[in-house]
């Protein structure tokens, strides 16, 4: 969703516009009826799978064998 508003309005209320705007929308400012400049939220970031595969160099050998405190528990 895109609105308009003057560059003057905008300098005018500026905190509020930004706080209002929602990831995907825009708020085009104009001067003598003629664009020149657009506020645009960014979009929520995306997670991805795999982007952290190789980061870990060294891991103990006995990194998955049952821990000693937890001995009485186990059958």
């Amino acid at each position: 969703m895109s609105e308009t508003i003057t560059i003057d309005e905008a300098q005018a209320k500026l905190k509020d516009l930004i706080h209002r705007l929602a990831p995907g929308e825009e708020i085009v400012m104009t001067e003598n009826e003629q664009p020149v400049a657009k506020l645009v939220a960014p979009a929520p970031s995306e997670r991805k799978l795999g982007t952290m595969k190789g980061t870990v160099l060294f891991m103990a050998s006995d990194f998955d064998a049952p821990l000693d405190d937890f001995k009485e528990y186990m059958p």
